[in-house]
């Protein structure tokens, strides 16, 4: 079913309140690898990346010597 313009303008106002925009550039072909990434294993595009931060960030969080963390000797 075809969304009214009037209901496009509401989800993009409720969009641009509630999430912050990133532009993201690749090497060209490297959007369709990501894209089949993500497709493979059930997410979009926007799933995938975002997880793949977000693991990135925990498993740098717990890194020796980790911004915020003691490292030996100090």
């Amino acid at each position: 079913m075809p969304v009214s313009k009037a209901q496009q303008r509401a989800q993009n106002k409720w969009i641009e309140k509630t999430y912050d925009r990133i532009n993201l550039t690749v090497p060209k072909g490297q959007k369709e690898v990501i894209k089949a990434h993500a497709e493979a294993r059930g997410e979009s595009v926007n799933g995938f990346i975002g997880r793949a931060i977000d693991e990135t960030m925990e498993r740098d969080k717990a890194a020796p010597g980790a911004v915020g963390e003691a490292t030996e000797g100090e």
